[in-house]
C-alpha cells in the first residue's frame, strides 16, 4: 500500500508543480482558460501557484510525516474541487479534465495516506 502512496504522491507532486510553473510563467493556454474562460484574474496566479507548490511539498514531506501528508492532500483536494467549481460555474465542460485528473490523484493520495498513517 505504501508503494502505491509513493507513486501517486510523485505523480500528483509532478502535476501540481507543472501546473504551478505554467501559472507563474503565464502560459498562453493557462491564461486563456483560467483567466479568460473561468475568469480568474491573472494577478491571482502567483497565489494559486504557491498553493500548488505548498501542496506538492507537503505531500512529499508527508511520506515521512503522516499528519502533514494528510493535511497537504486534503488541501490539494479542496484546491482542485475549487477549480472544478470554477469551471462548472461558467459551464466550461470542455476544459474540465484539467482539474479532474489532479483531483482524482489528490483523493487517491489522501485515502492512501489515511490508510497507511
Amino acid at each position: 500500500m505504501f508503494i502505491a502512496l509513493v507513486i501517486a504522491t510523485a505523480l500528483l507532486a509532478l502535476l501540481a508543480g507543472n501546473s504551478a510553473m505554467m501559472k507563474l510563467r503565464k502560459n498562453d493556454q493557462v491564461v486563456a482558460v483560467i483567466g479568460g474562460t473561468v475568469g480568474v484574474p491573472v494577478s491571482y496566479f502567483p497565489v494559486l501557484a504557491a498553493l500548488e507548490i505548498a501542496g506538492a511539498a507537503g505531500i512529499i514531506a508527508g511520506l515521512w510525516l503522516a499528519p502533514l501528508g494528510i493535511a497537504a492532500a486534503a488541501g490539494l483536494t479542496a484546491y482542485f474541487i475549487g477549480a472544478i467549481a470554477g469551471h462548472l460555474r461558467v459551464r466550461d465542460t470542455k476544459n474540465l479534465a484539467m482539474p479532474l485528473i489532479p483531483l482524482a490523484l489528490s483523493i487517491t493520495v489522501l485515502v492512501l495516506r489515511l490508510i497507511t498513517a
